[in-house]
């Protein structure tokens, strides 16, 4: 029974760190203009066909792909913002929720359009060889060098964020925006850009995330979105939405649980075993785990 322990905490922990770097987009935008987009989980579909269109169309090395969907997924939350949310700044927030699940279909069926809806499997020919070696072996666990690319890169990527959120002006404006819109602009923060900002820094690890997996498990299609983004947004939710240290920390949680349950009760039930951590999360810190609770003020 414990011989399993040890691999399954390793897929978790693999799952874990994607489902952070893509709950980290929801959270951010949540926190600067309190809005759940969940056109998110279709950006980081976006960012899978961005890369395999790039390899197999233009004949770009791997890691160039990458950083060229990355781009692509910034500008293309960036037009999100300006098209679809900016004008419905000052509307009522369930306005810009329908908006925001309506963008995630257009996007998904544009997807599908685009690319057929059928899965399509990666273009390994394109990814360097030595990431599907054995890079660590112990205890029956057998660490491959894709899984140690993921670890580090969603690793680099977070610790990069914080230090763009706590270490630089756009930064500053950020949390200064996650205060009180107002008065930031009243100190003369650019809020549209900041947010704007904040979309393309989002959606640029989002299409990381979508890459990543494509490569993991060999596969990609224009529905992988929709379910990967609930996840996230779950782990936003279970780490305190708003907070960014909270989404690693949900994604992990979420990624482990799943895992663990797939592993020791039933491939089956491994969503509803990482739901059902999830729920009594919430049922005892309906915070989340490192959200802070907010009192209305009367």
């Amino acid at each position: 029974m414990f011989d399993l322990l040890l691999p399954q905490l390793v897929n978790g922990l693999t799952l874990g760190v994607i489902y952070a770097l893509i709950a980290v987009g929801y959270t951010m935008v949540y926190g600067v203009i309190e809005l759940i987009n969940f056109a998110h989980g279709e950006v980081y579909m976006l960012g899978a066909f961005f890369c395999v269109t790039f390899i197999t169309a233009f004949g770009m090395p791997f890691y160039f792909a990458i950083i060229a969907a990355m781009v692509c997924c910034a500008l293309l939350g960036m037009l999100l913002d300006l098209i679809a949310y900016r004008p419905l700044r000052k509307a009522p927030r369930l306005a810009a929720l329908i908006t925001a699940i309506g963008m995630s279909i257009f996007l998904q069926n544009l997807a599908m359009v685009i690319w057929g809806s059928r899965p399509l499997p990666f273009a390994q020919s394109a990814v360097p060889a030595y990431l599907n070696e054995t890079a660590v072996a112990f205890s029956g666990v057998f660490l491959t060098w894709l899984q140690v690319f993921i670890f580090a890169v969603t690793t680099t990527m977070m610790l990069g964020l914080m230090l763009i959120i706590t270490k630089t002006r756009i930064g500053t404006a950020m949390r200064a925006l996650a205060q009180n819109k107002t008065a930031a602009a009243l100190m003369g923060i650019n809020v549209n850009f900041v947010i704007a900002f904040t979309f393309a820094l989002g959606s640029s690890m989002g299409a990381v995330a979508g890459i990543l997996v494509s490569v993991y498990y060999n596969t990609l299609y224009p529905t992988m979105g929709y379910v990967a983004g609930v996840k996230a947004f779950a782990a936003a939710v279970l780490g305190g939405i708003g907070s960014v240290p909270g989404a690693m920390l949900g994604g992990l949680v979420l990624g482990v649980a799943e895992a663990l349950g797939a592993g020791y009760v039933s491939s089956l039930y491994r969503d509803g075993v990482a739901y059902a951590v999830m729920i009594a999360v919430i049922i005892f810190r309906p915070s989340g785990l490192l959200g802070r609770a907010v009192i209305d003020k009367a």
